[in-house]
């Protein structure tokens, strides 16, 4: 599709690339949003940095008054018209509607005049009161959209709030292809947010939700939602292990980046085995070896048949020496990957700490030195279960920081409602990402809550679908 850069920094973003060219655009907002100011800039930032020339249809303010205030920015309009890059008209509603429809008429001529591309008209609100009839206006309105589509003009039609945004939609939002509203809302009630939120852009998929933007020295700057910093170290000496779940690859910036630890909430509830066959089934497809503690109620036999949905043998893994367990409950494991099985279940802490220096860690060491990646999955639940609170906040810092040392991917499971808020924190703390998910009536949702690419998501549903990875995010 053939997108038309908005000139608006963060605005592109949520829409995913820009506005679709050709479209007709609401923007509307209550006095003191920043309408003039964006309209403004999109054909400011149109005509120096996209080569468009544009126009600026004012029903009310003069235009020495825009020259003026737009100043402020460092937007030299008088420059832009002498270069034939812009044009700012002033005239009533009626007058332009009427000059619009005339062939060769003044709109028509203007056009040709400096090759125009954008157009903002500011505002629309005044046909309300021209027009008089509600037919009248859709009439109005229409013919409006019918001649600015004819000439393929990418246009924004200011809207002052109406009365009616806060119910029925205006009948104008379902004639437009799009409809963009800027508001300033009370926050923690020490000051007032301003914020920008796309209702409809025909064409584009968009990053819903209210988005936070600023009105600074160079005009409007859009924060999009969620939107926190990247760790761009790590992504920068990381290579990524792509999951197969594509919106989690998307906002991890292509998979799972090696080196790092992935913190999984969930529940009892939440069916999350197929988001970690995925994840771990991926890195063993990438040749890593896998060194995994599994769950009470997650047998041996479970997880075997799990892996088998992706491709993987654990039989054959077990017998390439690609895979350990261990084990905190002495439960039995299937005879091919019983010698891979490190049995922990009958140690004290302190015990439980001399068998990982005396038995762990030199075939960790071993994999190392044979080149070999490894991927290390725990469901922390168990380590919470069996050594208690106070040994997980003691010996997980230091365990993680040896894995990120050595490039080693960590995914830790974890019920952050049966560990407390501050424990919660603290394992979260300790993460580059972390994963939420939870059933909330008929749908279970997944949350990127935290990511190395500074990326957090929306609530989104979790869908279990017939092919491979067999779980979607939407």
């Amino acid at each position: 599709m053939n997108l038309v850069s908005s000139g608006i920094d963060g605005f592109d973003d949520i829409l995913n690339g820009g506005i679709p060219r050709g479209s007709t655009v609401i923007v509307e907002g209550a006095p003191g949003t920043g309408k003039t100011t964006l309209g403004m800039q999109f054909l400011y930032n149109g005509a120096v940095r996209e080569g468009e020339a544009g126009l600026y249809i004012t029903f009310e303010e003069l235009p020495e008054q825009l020259y003026r205030d737009m100043a402020a920015f460092g937007w030299e309009l008088k420059r832009l018209e002498k270069e034939n890059r812009l044009r700012v008209l002033c005239m009533s509603p009626g007058l332009l509607l009427e000059q619009m429809t005339e062939p060769g008429g003044l709109f028509e001529q203007l056009l040709k005049e400096i090759g125009c591309r954008r157009v903002v008209i500011d505002s629309i609100s005044l046909y309300r009161y021209d027009a008089g009839e509600r037919e009248n206006l859709r009439q109005t309105l229409y013919g409006l959209r019918t001649v600015l589509r004819k000439h393929r003009l990418t246009s924004l039609l200011l809207r002052e709030e109406t009365e009616q945004s806060g119910g029925e939609p205006p009948f104008e939002n379902y004639l437009f292809d799009g409809v963009v509203r800027l508001a300033l809302r009370p926050h923690m009630g020490k000051f007032r947010m301003r914020t920008l939120e796309v209702l409809k852009m025909r064409g584009r998929p968009i990053c819903e939700g209210e988005h936070a933007y600023r009105i600074l020295d160079e005009g409007i700057h859009v924060v999009p939602a969620r939107s926190m910093l990247e760790d761009v170290a790590l992504l920068k000496q990381s290579d990524q292990v792509a999951t197969g779940i594509g919106r989690l690859d998307q906002l991890f910036g292509g998979g799972v980046p090696r080196g790092t630890v992935l913190l999984v909430d969930t529940n009892s509830k939440a069916n999350y085995k197929y988001l970690v066959g995925a994840i771990v089934a991926s890195h063993l497809h990438q040749g890593d070896k896998l060194l995994a503690m599994l769950s009470s109620f997650n047998t041996p036999g479970d997880n075997e048949r799990l892996l088998a949905l992706y491709g993987i043998s654990m039989a054959d893994k077990a017998a390439a020496r690609d895979v350990w367990y261990i084990e905190q409950y002495d439960r039995h494991y299937p005879e091919a990957v019983q010698p891979q099985v490190l049995d922990a279940s009958c140690l004290d802490n302190e015990a439980y700490r001399s068998w990982q220096r005396e038995k762990l860690f030199p075939i960790l060491k071993e994999g190392l030195e044979q080149g070999r990646r490894w991927f290390l999955y725990y469901d922390l639940n168990t380590i919470f279960a069996e050594r208690g609170r106070d040994y997980v906040l003691k010996t997980l810092p230091s365990e993680t920081a040896m894995a990120r040392s050595y490039g080693m991917t960590v995914m830790l499971l974890c019920n952050f409602s049966e560990i407390g808020e501050e424990t919660s924190s603290f394992l979260e703390r300790t993460s580059n990402a972390v994963v939420r998910t939870w059933v909330d009536g008929a749908y279970q949702f997944a949350q990127v809550t935290k990511s190395p690419t500074g990326k957090i998501s929306e609530p989104l549903l979790v869908e279990n679908v017939a092919a491979y990875p067999f779980i979607r995010l939407v």
